[in-house]
Formats: structure tokens, sequence, C-alpha cells
């Protein structure tokens, strides 16, 4: 709870330090948008990323990121009106596979590790692809700056409410090196993974399309596996095929662009 919040809070320092004043381009009935897209792309997310990743691993949750682009896509369908193809369905269902296997490997080679948690990294797929989806319909003529200082405007009360309550006053900053150095880390992932790549990522929605845009989670997998290996983390054979098949699910869904 508190790596959530202050995740969020930390973010909406250096957005605000950098872009406050573009919110003003934010009219009244956009701000019903920004607020559904601050829940369900920034904030809900963080909380269950933080939750996933207390009982399973940093290489297994960045592929289950991957799947972003197919839940896009089948978000896209279902609720905005986007046209597919066969080839589209095909590569949603062998993406879908291949997770269900991924997830069912890692559950064999790490008994010790609760996986019923990656559902947790699924959902918050779908909160991405809910907040792509209503980025390009709803806010494309909106500048990246003021979307992201617009989501944190509504996000900012709600962190510090859930900071309070999760006891996070009471740690002994001041002298705790441990903790000093765990605020540290949250400050550089707040700032540049959430506050930088926000702005980055909005534009790139802006400017393309949805799926298009998600698919940048293709890469994510390659960086965090390399970082959890170093870390320690388990990961088979099998568990690689299960990623190039979600991998290759996503290629075929993203083929025609």
């Amino acid at each position: 709870m508190q790596l959530g919040a202050l995740r969020t809070v930390f973010a909406a320092i250096f957005l605000f330090s950098i872009g406050f004043r573009s919110i003003k381009t934010i009219k009244g009935k956009e701000w019903k948008w920004v607020t559904i897209s601050a829940f369900v792309g920034t904030f809900i997310p963080a909380f269950l990323f933080a939750f996933a990743e207390t009982e399973i691993d940093s290489g297994i949750t960045s592929i289950l990121n991957s799947l972003t682009p197919l839940i896009t896509f089948i978000l896209g369908v279902l609720l905005f009106s986007i046209r597919f193809s066969k080839n589209q369905l095909l590569g949603v269902v062998i993406g879908l596979i291949g997770s269900v296997g991924l997830i069912w490997e890692g559950s064999i080679i790490n008994p010790d590790q609760n996986y019923g948690y990656a559902f947790l990294v699924i959902i918050a797929t779908f909160g991405y692809g809910i907040n792509v989806n209503i980025i390009k319909r709803h806010l494309q003529h909106i500048s990246p700056m003021a979307i992201a200082n617009g989501n944190f405007v509504v996000l900012i009360i709600p962190a510090l409410i859930v900071l309070y309550f999760s006891n996070f006053f009471n740690l002994d900053i001041i002298s705790d090196l441990d903790v000093q150095t765990s605020i540290m880390y949250m400050a550089i992932l707040a700032v540049v993974g959430t506050g930088i790549a926000k702005l980055m990522f909005n534009k790139l929605i802006q400017i393309s399309t949805p799926v298009f845009a998600s698919s940048v989670t293709y890469t994510m997998p390659i960086i965090a596996l390399v970082w959890g290996l170093w870390d320690g983390e388990k990961f088979s054979v099998y568990q690689l095929l299960a990623s190039c098949i979600i991998i290759f699910g996503v290629y075929l869904t993203n083929k025609n662009r």
C-alpha cells in the first residue's frame, strides 16, 4: 500500500513541478474521462503490481504485462467498436494460451509462490487497455502534459489518504537506512517509470493507434527478465516457450500495423 501510494505522490510532485499550468486546457466535460483514465491507467495498477510482486517474480510479471496489447484490442472491439480481422482474433487466442502456460509452468517451478497473484497483473492490463482507448477516443486533442497532470490532480488526495492509513508516517525515515534506500528507489520509479514514461506514452497513443501504442510492452519482458535472472529469479525453458507464444500472439494482433 505504501509503495502504490508513495509512487503516485512522487510522480504527482514531479509532474506538477514541470507542467501544472497545462491543466487549464482541460474542459469541464473532459474531466470525467481524465478521472477514469487516472484510476484505471495509473492508480489501481500501481497497487495491483505492488501486491502481485509480493508473491511472483518480476520477470513473470513483466511477461504477463505484455498481454496489454491483446487486452487493448479486445476492449477496443467490445467497447469502442474497433474492427478486427481473423488474424487478430487468432492472435488473441494464441496470446491467452501462452499466458495460461506461463502461469501454469511458473506454479510448478516455484511451488512456494502463489501464482493466483498473477491474475492481479492481468486485471491491471485491463485497466491499461481501457486507459489507452479512452485517451485515443476522448482525449486525443489534449496535450500529453495536460492529461498526465490532470490524472495526478485527481489522484494526489486519494494517494495521500492511503499513505496516511498505511502507517508510512510511523516509519523511522530519519535514521533507518533501509527505509531511506526504499524511498530513493520509489522516487526513481515514480519519476522515470511513471512521470516521464506517462508523458511519452500519452504522446505515442495520440500519434498512433491504441493497440500499436500498447505494444511497447513487447520489450518489457526482455529488460525485466535480465534484471530478474541477475537477481536470482528462476525461469525455465518452458516459460521461455510460453513467453514466445504470448509475443507471437501479440504480433499477429498487430501484423497489419
